[in-house]
């Protein structure tokens, strides 16, 4: 599937959830209002809405939150997801999750085909990991690490990076990461979402902090690439890798090959921007494949060139209204 840019879109996002049982600061507020359970598509509409998608050229799906895995039954999800890999365009099945529940389904997935995850650690601090997410414990994340790695998984850490939070910390969670055999990729904080906060107090950007890196460690820059936005380097002296995702001080759009699905069956063609089409109505009115595929078809002709981000003390007001646990990250 081409969009108006020429760029190939074959790579899906599914938030099969809005809920999550961190409350990170940078993500979304404590007391949050998630969505009415009624809202969400079931497991059986995800599947079928999924499977449209790698009918019209999707080779790579991404399961995500909210936490993916506090979605009852997801594993039924991901076995029908796996059966097509190999079978149709669809090539892999990958997650991103915070790790709270996965010693308890690190060999399901394994089981299913997921060779590889993203899991988000923003500090190796117990008391500040608390902080960050505030209903979070870390040495349930650390022994989901062992868990998906014991498993035969390969995990990528994602850390968001955060000024006068975990900056001082970030050369100290790499060296942790490469250590033990996993890369990691440093995230900008991304203007979604009320979360009872500033955010520009706290946005480090990290075309800047390369040069910190720098007298850490020594980069060398990487054609490394996962199909996502990072840019990476490798690390000279520990051999590994680190990834850069950088939506405000660096655009990364020129690139972009993907489109996200949230749990309700609204498609959004760009993260940071509001535009969106419904697949739900479709969906309930169980509506023929051709319908569908048409509108996945219109939908990716909609697709803008790029987000419009901003962070600053003139922008310090979301972006987009809606949370990125809405969306899925």
């Amino acid at each position: 599937m081409l969009d108006p840019f020429n760029r190939d879109i074959n790579y899906l996002r599914i938030s099969v959830t809005d809920r999550c049982d961190f409350r990170c600061v940078y993500c979304m507020s404590e007391n949050m209002t998630f969505l009415p359970k009624a809202n969400l598509l079931t497991l059986e509409e995800l599947y079928r809405l999924a499977s449209l998608f790698i009918e019209c050229g999707i080779r790579k799906i991404r399961l995500t939150g909210g936490e993916p895995l506090v979605r009852k039954n997801l594993i039924w999800l991901i076995e029908k997801l796996s059966q097509k890999i190999g079978k149709s365009n669809l090539e892999e099945i990958t997650m991103t999750t915070n790790g709270s529940q996965l010693a308890g389904f690190a060999t399901d997935l394994a089981n299913n085909k997921i060779k590889r995850i993203n899991i988000s650690i923003d500090t190796l601090d117990g008391e500040l990991f608390k902080k960050i997410t505030r209903w979070g414990d870390l040495s349930k994340v650390l022994d989901g690490v062992k868990a998906a790695q014991d498993a035969g998984i390969r995990i990528k850490i994602n850390t968001v990076a955060l000024k006068g939070i975990n900056d001082h910390e970030i050369p100290s969670i790499i060296r942790w990461a490469h250590s033990n055999g996993m890369d990691i990729t440093l995230i900008e904080t991304m203007p979604m979402g009320d979360i009872d906060g500033d955010r520009t107090e706290n946005y480090l950007p990290l075309m800047d902090y390369v040069k910190v890196l720098e007298k850490e460690f020594t980069l060398t820059g990487s054609d490394y690439h996962t199909g996502g936005p990072s840019r990476y380097y490798t690390a000279n002296e520990t051999g590994g890798k680190i990834g850069l995702i950088t939506p405000l001080s660096h655009n990364f759009c020129a690139d972009c090959n993907r489109v996200r699905v949230t749990c309700t069956g609204k498609m959004y063609m760009c993260l940071g921007q509001d535009d969106a089409v419904d697949f739900n109505k479709l969906m309930r009115d169980n509506a023929s494949d051709d319908s569908i595929i048409q509108l996945i078809h219109r939908s990716i002709s909609l697709k803008p060139k790029s987000h419009d981000f901003k962070i600053d003390k003139y922008n310090n007001t979301p972006a987009v209204a809606r949370h990125m646990s809405v969306t899925g990250g």
